[in-house]
């Protein structure tokens, strides 16, 4: 199994960059179709194939801005979920009618059809200028201290929620939030991302999953470029030895800031996705737990690979999903994810620690062409004498 994976990996990192063009785009476009012509073996009989890809997208988005954080510029950070209750908390706030701070109507300036869209710029902002605010005092910590003062923080957003209930509404949440009025039709009357279109194959689910696609894909692109840069090469100078990279002049305080700023505003994307696609918003989902479910996602795809995380990813959502309804021996299977991604965890630790996609394999592959390149060149002749 190890050499079939090898080979596969050696067969992409001798692809092009045209050709893995190539191969990502007929890999997207049969994502992006799957909830349409769903094949049984994946199907999930438990939960709607495009409710479970919906959610995937989110989770996706969340796993490239925490791999940012830490498969990039390796920075430890345990309370992710932070980010991501701030992005769904500003939307929220904006849009719903149990909130105090709601700015729809003809006294607010949000417009109704429009409100979700406007309030998506402000979320991730605002989440940004939270992770500035946090980072700023926090970054100068390295190892186990900063993941501790970052979990601090996930908590303290979630215990904020739940206890201001003049603002959040408490543990009780905010309903009703506001979400993409997109091709309102009789059929339906509030459009085709509202919770009341559940039915067929192109539900609300698969419309939130194309959504959350094209989400993908931009960020992509801008994560991408950043690792082709200055930024990308102190990221990685840093994760791998930090002193070594002051020592050389990079500038660590400032690039880790920049890494968690922008790997916070990602996150507050995902939450305005997440508010937006279940029109409510409760403290009880940013849980610690979750916050380590996002981390398994990048361990799991492989730590700096953005397109690993994105496999593993959609591992944490899909298997919990597949499993749901399915029973063995009395227990349902849905009910054991904690123990299947703790089980994957320790065997994958054992046999393959760096991830199923590792970022260190596309490095080596460079290092091997170049090597290569460099054995194929003729052998300078002497001069004469």
């Amino acid at each position: 199994m190890s050499r079939t994976w090898a080979r596969v990996m050696d067969w992409w990192d001798g692809l092009s960059r045209a050709q893995k063009w190539i191969v990502g785009i007929v890999v997207f476009a049969a994502v992006a179709l799957s909830p349409l012509f769903t094949p049984g073996f994946i199907d999930t009989p438990g939960i709607s194939f495009g409710g479970t890809m919906a959610q995937f997208a989110m989770v996706a988005i969340i796993a490239i801005g925490l791999n940012v954080v830490v498969g990039q510029a390796g920075l430890l950070d345990l309370g992710y979920v932070g980010f991501y209750a701030v992005g769904a908390y500003t939307v929220a706030l904006l849009t719903s009618p149990e909130s105090p701070w709601n700015r729809l109507g003809p006294t607010g300036f949000f417009s109704t059809p429009w409100a979700w869209l406007s309030c998506v710029p402000l979320a991730m902002a605002f989440t940004a200028l939270t992770g500035l605010i946090l980072g700023f005092p926090t970054l100068r910590l390295r190892g186990d201290y900063l993941a501790i003062v970052t979990l601090g923080f996930g908590e303290i957003i979630r215990l904020l929620a739940d206890n201001l209930a003049d603002i959040t509404n408490g543990p009780r949440g905010l309903s009703e939030v506001a979400f993409p009025r997109l091709l309102e039709n009789d059929l339906h009357p509030e459009g085709v991302f509202s919770v009341a279109n559940s039915g067929g194959r192109a539900n609300y689910g698969t419309w939130w999953f194309w959504l959350g696609l094209v989400l993908i894909v931009g960020i992509l692109l801008l994560v991408g470029n950043l690792e082709r840069s200055r930024v990308g090469r102190a990221w990685i100078a840093i994760r791998e030895d930090e002193d070594a990279a002051e020592v050389m002049g990079v500038n660590t305080f400032r690039f880790k800031l920049w890494a968690f700023t922008i790997g916070a505003a990602i996150g507050g994307l995902s939450g305005a996705l997440y508010a937006g696609q279940v029109q409510y918003v409760a403290p009880p989902t940013f849980n610690i737990i979750n916050s380590m479910l996002f981390l398994c996602a990048v361990v799991l795809g492989g730590q700096g690979n953005k397109l690993g995380v994105i496999i593993g990813a959609f591992i944490i959502v899909y298997l919990p999903n597949r499993l749901l309804g399915v029973h063995f021996l009395g227990i349902d299977m849905g009910n054991l994810k904690y123990l299947f991604f703790g089980l994957a965890l320790v065997v994958l630790m054992i046999f393959r620690p760096q991830g199923l996609f590792p970022a260190r394999q596309q490095l080596l592959a460079y290092g091997k062409a170049a090597r290569d390149l460099l054995r194929a060149r003729p052998a300078d002749k002497e001069p004469a004498q």
